[in-house]
């Protein structure tokens, strides 16, 4: 199996602890640089509103399998969470496209590091990629008894296996 690099994601976020909790807290402008060769990919994603994007999380820990919620104090498996430290760290966020300039796409709402590799991105369909009723056990007890992020940056202090 083979993954190419098709851009790099630049954001004003240098240290983990400065990402947004998750892309719904990211209001900054950001920019999805795509290098000359991928350039032709991008005819016509001016169509599109909203882009689904995937990023490689080059600083994760990847021998990780539990951490700890980030809402609380239990510990679960990463795949029933959200976390970048997992043995294949594939980002995966919605972006709002607000303009194309050549080989560069200005978005918002991107959760990344500064330099985090692009994998590849998609249009978002709404009707196709909005599940209504799906839904996440632990997630909502948080919710049901208040343990959520408030602050805008609630990540808290860097995660100790991450490198920099």
């Amino acid at each position: 199996m083979e993954m190419k690099q098709i851009g790099v994601i630049h954001t004003p976020y240098k240290k983990v602890e400065d990402v947004p909790y998750h892309r719904g807290m990211a209001e900054e402008d950001c920019e999805l640089e795509f290098f000359k060769e991928y350039e032709d990919g991008l005819k016509d994603i001016e169509q599109a509103s909203h882009l689904i994007v995937l990023s490689w999380l080059d600083k994760a820990d990847r021998d990780v399998l539990q951490e700890h919620n980030p809402h609380g104090t239990e510990i679960y498996g990463i795949f029933v969470t959200r976390t970048q430290n997992r043995p294949n760290p594939i980002g995966v966020t919605m972006a709002k496209l607000l303009e194309r300039r050549g080989n560069i796409l200005k978005v918002t709402g991107i959760d990344a590091l500064d330099g985090t590799p692009l994998l590849d991105i998609k249009p978002y369909f709404a009707g196709n990629d909005a599940i209504q009723d799906a839904r996440i056990e632990w997630f909502e007890k948080a919710i049901l008894f208040g343990n959520l992020p408030s602050p805008r940056h609630s990540r808290g202090p860097p995660l100790s296996v991450l490198h920099h």
